[in-house]
């Protein structure tokens, strides 16, 4: 399972879904996007908006911290 956490240090969603994917047992890469640009970009281009936190779980989207869509897509 592929799952990455587009987020920044001062969003309290981005900790929330971290934490729930900790607690779950999910692994997952942090990307700051306060601090990488080319990210940040890379999440626009991907979700054409800029509010995080945005994850991409084995490359389906997800806007906002969305626990039942989480759940659907990490099969939990």
């Amino acid at each position: 399972m592929s799952v990455t956490v587009y987020s920044t240090p001062s969003c309290g969603y981005c900790t929330m879904a971290k934490n729930y994917l900790r607690s779950k047992g999910i692994p997952y890469t942090d990307v700051n996007v306060a601090a990488d640009r080319a990210k940040a970009e890379e999440m626009v281009r991907k979700t054409n908006q800029y509010g995080v936190p945005v994850l991409e779980i084995n490359g389906s989207i997800v806007v906002g911290f969305d626990r039942p869509r989480i759940d659907a897509l990490i099969g939990r």
